[in-house]
């Protein structure tokens, strides 16, 4: 029997993904597929899997496509989780959800999951492990935060928002399987976009004051501990030295290595792009 849950999974140009990622919750009674106008034939792989394909036309600014899914689709369950089309859910996923779903008068709003990356061939253990995210909640309670009102020029899918639900959160036993970066050219391009939203929000928080809360303490800490590193030199060092030395990406061999550097140039890219907007502002206000 199918599990009462709904499934919503962003996409544009998934064809080399959405098989497995399908595939991985075949289990659950419905599945959301929110696409960009695809042209790689995603939105036919999507139905011929079940989903149900719906078209997203991103305004540039607000709401980007998950909380825009959240508010508009007619979900037919209380409980929706959200999947991205390079993640893929373990076997063991279906009776945990089916025992958290089909719970009466359940007291927990939202469920965090973790994940480990696939990075060069290989599964990272240290590296961006554990990596917390809330994907499951009951879907009247649960909402993406909104940190900037600007066009962060990263694409019409949210990037580092977080889930917030109004209630009591837990954490899911099960693991998914994240295939992000195939290539490090995939990285690179992934990470040059949000690079983009880095610098946005920066210079917003910057001229606003603006900032983020989180429900889960580990997140919202390491959210503050990323601010206040912004007030310190050589982001790009403390970057990789926290990837490589503080989450021992060193256990993870080569590809621990390099996964680290990389977040390093990622973080400097951030930093030179938040310092040309920056100067850029400054001569408008001129």
């Amino acid at each position: 029997m199918a599990v009462p849950v709904s499934i919503l999974i962003p996409i544009k140009n998934e064809a080399a993904n959405l098989p497995r990622c399908l595939a991985s919750v075949a289990w659950a009674d419905e599945i959301f597929v929110v696409d960009s106008q695809s042209a790689d034939g995603s939105q036919e792989l999507a139905a011929a899997h079940g989903a149900k394909v719906v078209q997203f036309a991103f305004n540039g600014i607000w709401p980007k496509k998950k909380n825009w899914a959240l508010e508009n689709l007619p979900f037919k369950h209380e409980w929706v989780f959200i999947l991205d089309a390079d993640e893929v859910m373990p076997p063991e996923s279906e009776e945990e959800f089916r025992r958290i779903v089909t719970q009466p008068d359940h007291p927990v709003a939202g469920y965090w999951i973790n994940r480990r990356f696939r990075f060069m061939g290989k599964w990272l253990r240290h590296a961006y492990y554990p990596n917390w995210n809330l994907r499951l909640f009951k879907h009247r309670l649960g909402r993406y935060e909104k940190l900037t009102d600007v066009d962060t020029k990263s694409g019409d899918n949210e990037v580092h928002e977080h889930v917030v639900v109004q209630g009591e959160t837990d954490h899911l036993a099960c693991e998914m399987d994240h295939y992000a970066f195939p290539s490090v050219d995939v990285f690179v391009e992934k990470h040059n976009r949000y690079s983009n939203w880095e610098a946005r929000v920066a210079l917003d928080r910057h001229l606003t004051g603006s900032e983020g809360s989180l429900q889960m303490g580990s997140v919202g800490l390491r959210r503050r501990l990323k601010q206040l590193s912004h007030r310190l030199p050589f982001r790009g060092l403390q970057r990789f030295l926290f990837v490589y030395v503080w989450q021992r990406g060193f256990l993870d061999g080569r590809e621990g290595y390099y996964f680290a550097r990389l977040h390093g140039f990622y973080e400097f890219l951030s930093v030179a792009k938040t310092y040309e907007l920056k100067n850029a502002a400054r001569r408008d206000a001129r």
